[in-house]
């Protein structure tokens, strides 16, 4: 059976901002879909257990890649998490739909749904969540952009928050879904949930959807229960509480690119130290920090990051 784009859709009785979760973006990662599943359930149950409960806006969760989260798969013929540029969605826009790669008719639905909704409920503000999980275990953490708001959000949801993605890569969400692009203020953040196929990644994803929908205002702080603060708080306990990109390393398809094992998110690297190699020989950490998100799985176009602890 053929994948829904629409996870669910929940509109409470007062006007609010339209939050906007992706799950599934990359479609070997399905935690951020099974967790919006639970939470649209836990919304419609929630009124029969709290009769004071009132939400304030409208959730709406969608599936990013569908064809790839059909084979279990990054993606099928390009990453759809670095497409959004201004100038791949004009041209993706304005193209014939079967010229077009599968990421990008991907994109194209998305976009054309996403300003429907907006056009419908026509909210004052626009926040936009996107749901990840990685390859190593170690720890999770969010991604903000330069915006107060979008930082605000992040340090909320009480995973370490790396600042610098921005200028460290190109074409994600974060890029895309701002104020240059859409009408009303639109702050973006990405969480990171954990190793991919690790059952708590789909628990940590449902108590972020729920954080944020309390720092936005969606729901009243009382309404929401202290395991979810708690069980994202554990398992960050030691991590920093920010911090800053320092390296990038990219990827092409043709470098035989070869992490050494065993690296976890947050794990300490000197400069010098072999991290990896390819078909050039060994990579090398260029800077000492923090190693983020080490590449262990076929596709994708970054090897790992370099991060550093600040002071917030």
């Amino acid at each position: 059976m053929a994948l829904e784009r629409v996870i669910g859709r929940y509109t409470g009785p007062e006007k609010g901002p339209l939050m906007l979760c992706f799950g599934g973006i990359h479609g070997n990662e399905p935690a951020g879909v099974q967790a919006l599943e639970i939470v649209f359930q836990m919304l419609e149950r929630e009124p029969e257990v709290n009769p004071g409960f009132v939400y304030r806006g409208r959730l709406l969760g969608l599936r990013g890649n569908l064809q790839a989260l059909e084979k279990g798969v990054r993606y099928v013929d390009r990453d759809l998490n670095r497409l959004w540029t201004a100038e791949n969605v004009q041209r993706v826009l304005r193209a014939p739909g079967e010229g077009l790669l599968a990421e990008e008719r991907e994109m194209r639905e998305l976009l054309l749904l996403i300003h429907q909704e907006l056009e419908e409920y026509r909210p004052e503000k626009f926040v936009v969540l996107d749901i990840h999980t990685t390859t190593a275990s170690g720890g999770i953490f969010s991604l903000a952009t330069d915006d107060p708001e979008s930082l605000r959000i992040a340090v909320n949801l009480h995973a370490p928050v790396i600042t610098g993605m921005l200028h460290g890569i190109r074409g994600t969400t974060m890029h895309y879904f701002n104020n240059e692009h859409f009408e009303p203020q639109t702050v973006p953040v990405v969480f990171e949930a954990g190793q991919h196929d690790e059952q708590l990644s789909v628990n940590r994803a449902i108590a972020a959807i729920i954080n944020c929908m309390r720092t936005i205002g969606s729901v009243r702080p009382e309404d929401v229960e202290n395991r979810h603060d708690e069980l994202l708080i554990e398992y960050s306990r030691g991590l920093p509480k920010v911090a800053e990109l320092l390296y990038t390393h990219p990827v092409q398809e043709n470098d035989g690119f070869r992490m050494r094992p065993d690296y976890l998110n947050f794990q300490p690297v000197k400069r010098g130290e072999v991290l990896a190699y390819d078909r050039r020989g060994p990579v090398a950490a260029p800077v000492d920090g923090l190693i983020l998100m080490p590449l262990y799985q076929p596709q994708g176009d970054d090897g790992f990051f370099i991060v550093r602890r600040v002071e917030y």
